[in-house]
């Protein structure tokens, strides 16, 4: 019999064509912004520029994982399918994301040891043009990522409450864009404050904050989508599955094997020793709605 195995999310298409326009969006402000440091002579918005065009790489990486994901989805060589190619994009974004904190944070500590000239009215007015493109992106992003991203609270008898659904590969990208608007509120925050105040300081000072909180996301990503790639099981849906099929009594689990396979899919492999038959431990299982994908056998 041919199982099927698309575990790819239900918003998958979706999904993948506001990462298509926010891959667009990006890299025109990336264009913008670097054209408009080479004609201003301004150091600080070609430095925002080209840390921009990380951001359009990595955005990049997850509209080809979307694309990759449903073209391969059918392909035999993947034997649960492709729905964890976005974890693993994710995963990338996550570094690349890690590797930008780091080098805002360089950067800036070298400016904070020693200042360079910044000019504040053309640095201010592109970073907020930059901020309006990146809420924009946001919007976007937002409208898919809180869709996924909820709790599924359900009881079946058992009194367990989860999961969280994750599309890591649009995680991602949010997050991208989640930190570029960061460093351009702080940016702003930070050429007004040298333009009316003086306090030149500021500038690389807020960087430092800026590539503390960016850093912060990504390690949470990193975690997140590195569980998935080393098929962590939910220790929360371990519980379900064994109450559900130990709890008439007349069968026990001699071992378990829970992972995910997708953003909202996980298989599942359950060895039962004496009593029930398989076809009544799938029964049993099959109001637990995260397995996809399960196998049973009987000692």
């Amino acid at each position: 019999m041919k199982h099927d195995h698309d575990f790819l999310g239900a918003n998958h298409e979706a999904n993948a064509r506001r990462t298509r326009w926010v891959v667009l969006l990006t890299a025109a402000m990336m264009v913008a912004e670097i054209i408009a440091g080479y004609t201003t002579g301004s150091m600080a918005l070609l430095a925002d520029g080209f840390h921009m065009a990380t951001h359009a790489g990595a955005l990049g990486v997850a509209a080809i994982a979307y694309g990759y994901a449903r073209r391969h989805v059918a392909n035999p060589r993947y034997s649960f399918g492709t729905g964890k190619v976005g974890d693993l994009a994710g995963f990338a974004s996550a570094l690349i994301l890690l590797m930008v904190a780091l080098g805002i944070a360089v950067e800036s500590a070298i400016r904070l040891a020693n200042p360079v000239r910044v000019d504040f009215g053309d640095a201010t007015l592109v970073a907020i043009i930059g901020l309006i493109v990146n809420l924009v992106s946001a919007a976007l992003l937002g409208h898919g990522h809180h869709h996924d991203d909820h709790d599924h609270h359900h009881d079946h008898g058992h009194g367990h409450e989860h999961h969280h659904h994750h599309d890591n590969n649009l995680r991602a990208a949010y997050l991208h864009v989640l930190a570029d608007a960061l460093t351009s509120v702080l940016a702003i925050a930070a050429l007004l404050a040298g333009r009316y105040l003086g306090w030149g300081w500021m500038d690389p000072a807020m960087g430092i904050v800026g590539a503390l909180v960016i850093a912060r996301w990504s390690w949470s990503l990193i975690r997140d989508t590195s569980a998935v790639l080393l098929d962590t099981a939910d220790p929360h849906l371990i519980d379900e599955i064994r109450d559900c099929v130990e709890g008439p009594g007349d069968a026990r689990i001699a071992d378990l094997h829970v992972w995910r396979i997708g953003p909202q899919a996980h298989a599942a492999l359950v060895e039962v020793a004496c009593g029930a038959s398989a076809a009544t431990i799938r029964e049993r299982l099959r109001p637990v709605h995260e397995i996809a994908h399960l196998t049973v056998e009987i000692r």
